[in-house]
């Protein structure tokens, strides 16, 4: 593992005083977590500093060719006061596996994790208190060579940002469900959590919410009559007592929340099914009241209840368009491991 130095800020920022008020990813904490790469040095100079913009040439590879990855994970305050994370060693190691697919080097795992542990304990009073907020950690790899040209880079910058949030989703969601433009096709990047990834998604987005949904639905790339995943969240389906979600195939991102959400199944009684899964058939089925709840599940939202599909013009609502009691079980069972109000079966828990 590398050292690591802290610099302190001298100007330390104002505290948001409401915590109701948080908004999502627009403040920041008063410090960062930065690390170097060049094919010379390897991973060097560690070091912990005051927030603030980092210099970037026009040229910067990132800039060109999205050649960039990232993470998303939170810190939460249990009732006692202390600090916890949620999964966070399955952040890194999804981390790493975005790097191999995007060409980049293996991150320092040890070194990055322990930059993020000393981050958050410098900034533990930015860790909001109220239940349903947290403090979002944003891991974050670049290519910094400055040459244009499409290759590997030689340079990165890997780095951490910190931001208290509230919650993501404000009650249950619309969803509108897009066939004409293409996210992700098995053998891209659709498994890796690069921006590229995201940037697909953008103007599907924007349609969607001229017509007042929240989401995007993704078919699958080939077809367009498979059910893949939402723009920021993995979904599943209920049916009774069973759950049913897309299979990962390449083009889904495997989110650390869809895995939780298939170990605690059986904890709650419930059947879950990896499979492929038709629109027509999701469709069918809600029109027949078979399928009784639909939600999404993701770091930044947790467990999202869908309220209805938008396809083709017409509105799909999922049974009476309230939180199904399953989607709110396994709400209130992850963020209660999350929270420490309910004990961590499955050793998923960091405590600080």
């Amino acid at each position: 593992m590398l050292p690591i130095t802290i610099t302190r800020t001298s100007t330390p920022k104002e505290k948001p005083k409401d915590e109701s008020k948080l908004d999502w990813g627009g403040t920041f904490t008063d410090h960062m977590f930065l690390c170097d790469y060049s094919t010379e040095k390897g991973w060097h100079d560690a070091r912990i500093v005051p927030y603030a913009p980092f210099p970037m040439d026009p040229a910067c590879v990132v800039l060109h060719y999205s050649q960039t990855i990232f993470e998303g994970l939170k810190c939460y305050r249990r009732a006692d006061g202390a600090l916890q994370l949620f999964r966070d060693k399955d952040n890194f190691a999804r981390l790493a596996r975005s790097a191999k697919r995007m060409g980049m080097p293996e991150p320092d795992g040890e070194t990055f994790r322990e930059g993020m542990l000393k981050l958050l304990d410098l900034e533990q009073d930015w860790v909001p208190r109220n239940r349903g907020t947290s403090l979002y950690i944003r891991p974050t790899m670049i290519a910094m060579d400055e040459k244009l040209g499409v290759h590997a880079a030689d340079k990165y910058l890997f780095y951490i940002i910190l931001s208290p949030v509230g919650a993501y989703h404000a009650g249950n969601v619309n969803i509108f469900v897009e066939d004409q433009y293409v996210r992700a096709v098995r053998g891209g990047v659709g498994e890796a959590k690069t921006g590229a990834n995201y940037a697909a998604s953008i103007l599907a987005g924007k349609l969607a919410e001229e017509k007042g949904c929240g989401q995007v639905l993704w078919l699958d790339g080939v077809t367009r009559k498979n059910v893949e995943e939402v723009g920021s969240m993995n979904i599943f389906f209920v049916y009774g007592d069973t759950l049913k979600t897309p299979a990962l195939n390449g083009s889904i991102l495997p989110g650390i929340t869809r895995d939780s959400v298939l170990k605690f199944a059986e904890h709650l009684g419930l059947k879950a099914s990896e499979e492929t899964i038709a629109l027509d058939d999701v469709l069918r089925d809600i029109r027949n009241g078979s399928l009784t709840e639909a939600f999404g599940a993701g770091t930044a939202a947790v467990i999202a209840p869908v309220k209805s599909f938008i396809y083709q013009g017409e509105t799909y609502r999922v049974g009476d368009g309230k939180t199904g009691k399953h989607s709110q079980k396994l709400y209130d069972t992850l963020t209660g491991i999350q929270w420490g109000t309910l004990p961590d079966r499955e050793d998923w828990i960091t405590r600080l």
